[in-house]
């Protein structure tokens, strides 16, 4: 989970939960109409756009004058609108697991779910992207707009940024989500090659093979990010009886996990439990960072913290 500050100076920040504000929605004056009855569009006050459809849920932020942020907005209602239905046609094969034999996929957002997934090892359907995937491809659409200084997009807590130059990030990381205390804080800049931001856990919305309470990673990409998250997530694993775990399929109606086992509740581990796991999932955000594919990693489980870092990110 995370917290953010947006700023271009020490004295020009504001910070705010990422969650959606309780405020009152106001109906856009966008100058193109929207497509789509079903989807829901809304501008919050100051510069937050909602937009939501079935179960995509985003919370946009903008940094920009005005008349800049409501064109930065146009586009991103337009695009959204058909982002869903894209995913529903070529949903068969969003939920299967990746091989070679893949076909070429149509949606934009679909070939960036397959591309975070794609030559991996591990039991993973595109599907594990989709949240980062849809938040970079709305980024990416916003960006068309002139005169924008920074762009959040958060999509469930998987989060696609774009900074102008001279302009930067703080982030906060808050590794227990049943405990919203800040742990850490990240500041990204223009230079950083840090876009996206996503975290898992057993504890999150998302269905998980491992115990980590959170892993949260920073990536060139948030579909990457998500992905990755994912992984190192389930990585962060051992048997013991206080884990308790289902088959998938038993708490989700056509879970892309099928009959695979999930965590549900995870009681008090011994200390060399927690740092065994912990170690096995430091192994794999290893291998992500090795491949260039992820930045950082946040590991947490029962009130313990491993942080893992490109080292060239820790020269610079």
């Amino acid at each position: 989970m995370w917290q953010e500050t947006m700023q271009s100076n020490a004295d020009d920040s504001f910070g705010r939960m990422l969650q959606m504000p309780q405020e009152t929605f106001l109906e856009p004056q966008f100058a193109q109409g929207t497509s789509n009855s079903n989807a829901v569009h809304r501008i919050l006050s100051a510069n937050r756009l909602h937009l939501q459809h079935g179960p995509i849920d985003l919370l946009i932020v903008v940094d920009a004058s005005e008349k800049d942020r409501i064109n930065a907005f146009s586009f991103a209602v337009q695009r959204f609108d058909t982002i869903l239905e894209e995913l529903v046609a070529e949903l068969q094969w969003l939920r299967s697991p990746w091989n070679k034999d893949f076909p070429e996929l149509q949606s934009s957002v679909a070939k960036r779910m397959v591309t975070a997934v794609q030559g991996l090892d591990d039991f993973i359907t595109p599907m594990a992207a989709v949240a980062g995937a849809v938040a970079d491809e709305i980024r990416d659409t916003m960006i068309q707009a002139h005169g924008l200084e920074r762009v959040m997009v958060n999509n469930g807590g998987d989060i696609a940024l774009w900074l102008k130059e001279n302009a930067r990030l703080r982030l906060g990381v808050i590794n227990n989500p049943d405990i919203p205390t800040l742990d850490a804080e990240v500041e990204i800049d223009f230079q950083s090659p840090v876009r996206g931001v996503a975290t898992s856990g057993w504890k999150g919305r998302s269905q998980s093979l491992g115990i980590a309470d959170a892993v949260t990673v920073l990536a060139p990409t948030t579909a990457h990010a998500d992905a990755a998250a994912t992984l190192i997530a389930n990585a962060v694993n051992i048997n013991h009886p206080a884990i308790i775990r289902k088959p998938a399929s038993e708490l989700v109606d056509n879970s892309d996990l099928g009959e695979f086992l999930v965590t549900i509740e995870v009681g008090r581990l011994p200390d060399s439990g927690v740092n065994e796991a912990l170690e096995r999932g430091i192994e794999r955000a290893k291998y992500f960072i090795n491949q260039g594919w992820i930045e950082t990693a946040y590991l947490s489980l029962q009130q313990n913290t491993r942080i893992v870092q490109n080292p060239e990110s820790r020269k610079s």
